[in-house]
């Protein structure tokens, strides 16, 4: 049977059998917990609201896929290609993100809380509402990324790029990172360290 076909079945790792294309594949609801996926071709691939917890993501192209509502917990998703991806109220809790082409993703009201963000290029990513919390970001590309409403409580920012006015409608705390360069907005509510010294 083909696996693109497939669809609510269980994959575990031990049985996994993939396809070398599975552009445009309907996984959608899909129990794809711990597969491993490395490298796969998933290209406008249908995978809402499917289980991917723990599975091997890493290099895979997941360009314009759709993965609203997935699970992706503690998935591993390093360079992998998911620009123009709808991430939208996803779940990526400590996903490793690192590297990953994100650009123009929506990531909208999506949770990589405690996730490694580390040089991905988020640039003109939609980040609206999504929860950042404790999130890695040092030198991710934010260019252009919409952070309206984004949390970014005790997030590292690091050496990000990311303009001020960028940072401006986030939500952080004082645990937040920001680049030298920026400072942590005034509704944060935390002072900068030139105010600290005034006082």
């Amino acid at each position: 049977m083909s696996v693109a076909k497939v669809t609510r079945t269980s994959w575990r790792e031990r049985d996994l059998f993939i396809e070398p294309d599975l552009t445009g594949a309907d996984l959608h609801e899909a129990d794809l917990a711990r597969a491993n996926l490395s490298r796969a071709e998933l290209s406008e691939a249908n995978l809402a609201r499917a289980s991917l917890t723990g599975a091997n993501l890493s290099e895979a192209n997941l360009s314009e896929a759709d993965l609203t509502e997935a699970s992706l917990t503690e998935a591993a998703l390093s360079r992998a290609d998911l620009p123009s991806t709808d991430l939208s109220e996803a779940d990526l809790l400590r996903a490793d993100l690192s590297e990953a082409d994100l650009m123009s993703a929506d990531l909208e009201s999506a949770s990589p809380v405690r996730a490694n963000l580390f040089r991905a290029d988020l640039m003109g990513a939609d980040l609206t509402g999504a929860n950042l919390t404790g999130a890695e970001l040092r030198e991710a590309d934010l260019s252009g990324a919409d952070l309206s409403g984004a949390d970014l409580s005790g997030a590292d920012l690091r050496e990000a790029s990311l303009t001020q006015e960028e940072l401006e409608p986030a939500i952080g705390d004082e645990n937040t990172r920001v680049p030298a360069e920026l400072n942590p907005p005034v509704h944060w509510g935390v002072k900068t360290e030139e105010q600290a010294k005034e006082d």
